[in-house]
């Protein structure tokens, strides 16, 4: 009798461990099937943690970086004119090279040499506060582009409209901003380049944060899908409450009505260079002009709202007598 006790005790205890082990052994083996039917996924990154850390990890990048351009510029704005136009260079020739190249990948051979030392000399020009300096640098230009296609024949008249194209499109647009801090070399010209350039960063910024959480019905589908009219509404808020911000300053002695022309001017060309651009890109098939911004993409892709809002609010200034 004991002995029978004895044994059924010993093949309990044992049998207790064993099925423990088992019982583990199954739970790792569910684990492992589990990671093994979602690798798939996982090497495509397409599971929820990853693309929840891929967003965010995207937000910051595009901050951080959005940051370091705008505080790096605004220091040189306000550090005076000679650098800002020596800045505004360098952006010039960074834009136009991003230009040639995808004009590149479409198939097209530009003249990069003559077009991007173009593109350095446009921004110089209102240093001379002679602006038909511009005209003189066109002029040159086309002469000697003139000339290169005589004497290439492997050039088409493609080669030379993109070539001539590049530096009005990026350097000559660019040169507007130039000409607004040139309006006085202290601090009124500096605030007042600062609230054009700051009414087409806070357009592009409103616009994406209300087009991204409101954004229903959508602005260009077929040249840019994510841009929307809820989008487009909330970027010209954003730009027309920095206008409304330079006049209550007293910046320039600016009337109310022509801050809000600008507001709603500088707003809607801005889109426009914006779409532009993707216009471009979606032509030759990239989704960024350069990588030279992370979350951003190139200089270019940062700039193309600027361009085109900048120089909306250089014409709407100085036929409104303010430069």
């Amino acid at each position: 009798m004991n002995t029978d006790t004895d044994n059924n005790s010993m093949e309990s205890e044992t049998a207790g461990p064993v099925g423990e082990s088992r019982g583990l052994e199954r739970g790792i083996d569910r684990l492992e099937a589990k990671r093994e039917a979602k690798s798939d996924r996982r090497d495509e990154g397409q599971l929820r943690g990853q693309k929840a850390r891929g967003k965010a990890e995207a937000l910051i990048a595009r901050v951080l970086s959005g940051a370091i351009y705008s505080l790096g510029t605004l220091a040189v704005i306000f550090w005076g004119q000679i650098p800002l136009a020596i800045l505004t260079c360098a952006m010039a020739w960074a834009c136009c090279s991003e230009f040639y190249r995808m004009a590149r990948l479409s198939g097209r051979m530009p003249n990069e040499v003559l077009g991007l030392a173009v593109a350095i000399l446009f921004p110089l020009v209102p240093l001379t506060r002679q602006l038909v300096g511009c005209v003189v640098i066109l002029f040159v230009f086309l002469v000697i582009l003139a000339g290169w296609y005589v004497m290439t024949p492997r050039a088409n008249i493609a080669d030379v409209a993109i070539t001539l194209f590049g530096p009005l499109y990026t350097s000559l647009l660019y040169t507007s901003i130039v000409c607004v801090r040139m309006v006085d070399p202290g601090l009124n010209g500096a605030l007042l380049t600062f609230g054009v350039m700051g009414s087409v960063w806070l357009n592009d910024a409103t616009a994406y944060f209300v087009g991204s959480r409101f954004g229903k019905h959508k602005l260009a589908p077929r040249i840019s899908p994510k841009k929307s009219i809820e989008g487009l509404i909330g970027g010209l808020v954003g730009c027309m409450a920095v206008w409304i911000l330079v006049w209550a300053l007293g910046v320039c002695n600016i009337p109310l009505p022509i801050a809000i022309l600008c507001g709603v001017l500088v707003g809607i060309f801005s889109v426009m260079g914006d779409l532009f651009e993707s216009r471009i890109k979606r032509g030759v098939g990239v989704k960024d002009s350069g990588d030279i911004m992370p979350g951003h993409g190139g200089l270019l892709d940062r700039s193309d709202s600027l361009l085109f809002g900048g120089s909306t609010a250089f014409f709407v200034l100085y036929l409104g007598g303010i430069l």
